[in-house]
């Protein structure tokens, strides 16, 4: 291992670990604060996805000599921001363990791939368009309401994105993470005081509460979160650079990293695409698996500091989540306008977005299962030839 490792293999390690510790915890901080959770359950999230997840990447990557980036469902995340709203965390909690029980059972059973044909992508795509969909707004909102901080943010993500050969050597979100920690300190709006609980993480043990309306909001659309969307995303990434992903096994640690996860308040656990991509972008395929190791070892080093990270954003202005979790979420939500919206099941996966994207609950549960339940009806009553086509 430490033959193959490299100065472009510890780089590409940095930049994913970068990546994941911008934009995604930005999401997390944004769900959590909406969702009513103090700084220390914040923290213990943080922790369970990063320094748990960095162990499973670690050994993973070593085991099978391939990057094999593990972190968390940021869709599933979003998903948990407006059902804090009326469960406790207990009750997500409990939903959290039943999901990863789905998804290791999916894992055993080589059910895999039944599992990831059941629903069609447009479909499933047009309900992660519709929770995303806040995050786009959120930085509208944000560029509105404060652009002296938000504005510098997008102009210097608009011109990375469009410099190809510098957005390879800093990722766009990572440039806007900079600028944006200069025009914070410019406008002086950062607010710090040493949190509570201390600089070192701090896990906080939550004990389930099982409850049928949790499990039936929650654990379908985290399952498919996971299953077909996230670790689709991240096999689709290794194989396009020439990894014999053990999808099976990936399947498996999944689940039964969501259940070690879920004990300290952590949504569910899946194979990353986005990390896995930057792991890969370069050098050669044989050693990239070093990178996946570099970045979970740095995961585990960020989550080991959770608290303190926490705190830091936390005292930015809001302005700077909202337009940093926006602007991470830009692409995503581009990506499934145009998966959902393609060709095929267009008339159901608009259903299943607008279902999902208004927030409605009935019998308590949230709008991405009524989305989906939504949108699989109007395929059977209405598209019935892109089924047809669909199984030939």
């Amino acid at each position: 291992m430490f033959r193959d490792l490299g100065p472009q293999y510890l780089a590409n390690g940095l930049i994913g670990l970068i990546f994941a510790a911008t934009g995604p915890v930005a999401v997390i901080l944004a769900v959590g604060t909406r969702g009513g959770l103090d700084q220390r359950q914040i923290a213990s999230w943080m922790f369970g996805v990063f320094f748990l997840n960095g162990v499973l990447t670690v050994v993973a990557s070593w085991v099978y000599r391939q990057p094999l980036a593990f972190l968390w469902t940021i869709p599933g995340s979003v998903l948990i921001g407006p059902a804090l709203g009326h469960l406790s965390w207990a009750e997500v909690v409990g939903a959290y363990l039943v999901t990863a029980g789905v998804v290791l059972v999916l894992g055993l059973s080589g059910w895999i791939r039944v599992a990831m044909a059941a629903i069609p992508m447009p479909i499933v795509m047009g309900m992660v368009a519709g929770v995303f969909l806040g995050f786009g707004t959120g930085l509208a909102r944000a560029v509105a309401g404060d652009v002296a901080i938000a504005a510098p943010m997008v102009v210097v993500f608009l011109l990375l994105t469009a410099w190809a050969p510098a957005a390879r050597r800093v990722p766009p979100v990572v440039g806007a993470l900079a600028v944006g920690v200069l025009a914070v300190a410019v406008t002086g709006s950062f607010r710090y005081a040493p949190g509570a609980a201390g600089q070192l993480a701090a896990p906080v043990l939550v004990a389930p509460d099982w409850s049928w309306q949790a499990v039936l909001e929650l654990v379908v659309p985290l399952a498919v979160t996971v299953v077909v969307v996230q670790n689709g995303q991240g096999v689709a990434v290794l194989r396009a650079a020439g990894h014999d992903v053990p999808v099976n096994v990936a399947t498996a640690l999944c689940g039964v990293w969501s259940a070690l996860a879920a004990a300290v308040g952590a949504v569910s656990t899946c194979l990353t695409g986005p990390t896995n991509a930057l792991l890969t972008v370069s050098g050669s395929r044989q050693r990239q698996y070093t990178a996946g190791i570099t970045c979970g070892v740095l995961a585990m080093a960020f989550g080991a500091l959770a608290p303190l990270f926490t705190n830091l954003m936390l005292a930015a202005p809001p302005a700077f989540i909202a337009t940093l979790g926006g602007l991470a979420m830009l692409k995503v939500l581009q990506a499934a306008f145009v998966a959902a919206f393609g060709q095929r099941f267009t008339l159901s996966a608009l259903v299943t977005f607008v279902v999902t994207a208004s927030g409605v609950t009935v019998l308590n549960i949230g709008g991405p299962f009524w989305g989906l339940v939504a949108g699989v009806a109007v395929a059977w009553l209405v598209e019935r030839e892109d089924l047809r086509q669909r199984e030939g």
